[in-house]
């Protein structure tokens, strides 16, 4: 008798890093069958962030082509994905957060009638447009979930309030789980000739491309020429348009570091070694906080609004004299950056991946022998 089997489908560095933690899980599990699933739709990024996990997709699609469209991507990772359900089957289709990989993962299953589990279900912003198109995939993602992996309460309150009461889980955040197995594995000793502080700078998303990047990084350069024990360390997207404009700004200012994007270990290091981060990246405003670093949000909304409310986090958006004098307060004033600092996560304990796992078997009916792992 064939075993159940479970298609975990990722197609981006985020995808991977925040699956990498249940596909390992799930591995450990003789009596179900486990494919990790790639469309490629980041291609490097992707393939670095699953070997920081020695981790290798069963099947890839690689679906990317220099100057693909938002279509290009759905309309592959659609038709891939689907074809391969055709081979294969599955009796579970799992994929997390918002890219379009997800969003054509869940319609893929939803049209073949497949359960689908959405990992980090439930995120919100206020407007549709923002951030685009993510802000749409998840929100379409869980009209066909059958499961809802809320990584916190107000999460599992937002799909409430649009209807979605059934099948949704509050697990944690299993972005969580892969920074915290990243913690204790010591890579790169990053700039161990500099004595001062490290602001660290990462900007990629869509809403900031062009003039707020400038504007973002004309403040970042103020900080560096008013600051001086600090050193701006910024890993540059590999996207050409976002590398263009902050070497535009950046490239040859004193004490600024342009450095390539680390692996995913690295990255971490480099978290934890910084002082102060300044970041559009929803993966970075969960991460950083759990080791107490203060962030300073560059977006206008933020679909995890956790890290605000907890006082970890700051919305400072793409304004140039916002960003500098933010920053410049937590620079100088050390009771308002003790307040930022608390090494405090609101975003999970780092079970997540366990609780997910627990989950997708019961939906099998596979008893994994183990009590509920929380109360919620």
């Amino acid at each position: 008798m064939a075993k159940p089997r479970i298609v975990c489908v990722a197609g981006t560095r985020p995808d991977a890093i925040k699956s990498a933690p249940v596909v390992l899980e799930l591995k450990k599990w003789a009596d179900v069958d486990t494919v990790l699933l790639t469309t490629g739709q980041h291609r490097e990024m992707l393939d670095q962030a699953l070997a920081a996990f020695g981790l290798v997709a069963d099947h890839d699609l690689s679906i990317m082509q220099h100057g693909q469209t938002l279509c290009d991507v759905t309309s592959r990772s659609l038709s891939g994905i689907d074809a391969f359900l055709a081979e294969t089957g599955a009796d579970i289709l799992m994929a997390q957060g918002d890219t379009t990989t997800t969003f054509a993962a869940g319609l893929a299953a939803f049209y073949r009638k497949i359960p689908f589990c959405h990992i980090e279900a439930g995120l919100r912003t206020d407007s549709i447009w923002n951030p685009f198109p993510e802000e749409f995939n998840r929100r379409a993602v869980s009209l066909f979930a059958t499961h809802h992996y809320a990584p916190t309460r107000e999460s599992a309150e937002a799909l409430a309030r649009e209807g979605h009461a059934e099948g949704v889980f509050v697990t944690g955040n299993t972005g969580i789980d892969a920074v915290l197995a990243m913690a204790n594995n010591r890579q790169q000793d990053w700039f161990p000739e500099h004595a001062g502080r490290i602001v660290l700078l990462t900007t990629h998303r869509r809403e900031n491309w062009g003039e707020p990047q400038l504007r973002i990084a004309r403040a970042a350069r103020r900080i560096v020429q008013t600051f001086h024990d600090v050193l701006l360390v910024v890993p540059m997207h590999r996207n050409p348009d976002v590398r263009e404009r902050l070497r535009s700004v950046l490239q040859g200012c004193e004490r600024a570091a342009l450095i390539e994007p680390p692996d995913y270990p690295d990255f971490v290091t480099l978290m934890r070694r910084s002082d102060l981060i300044l970041t559009d990246s929803g993966g970075v405003q969960e991460e950083a906080p759990a080791f107490g670093k203060p962030v300073l949000v560059l977006r206008e909304t933020t679909e995890r609004p956790e890290g605000v409310t907890a006082g970890v986090a700051e919305l400072v958006g793409s304004d140039e004299e916002r960003i500098f004098e933010k920053a410049s307060q937590l620079l100088r004033d050390e009771s308002d950056y003790r307040r930022m600092s608390q090494a405090v996560s609101p975003y999970g304990d780092g079970r997540a991946s366990a609780r997910i796992r627990y989950l997708a078997l019961r939906m099998l009916g596979i008893d994994s022998r183990e009590e509920q792992m929380w109360t919620s």
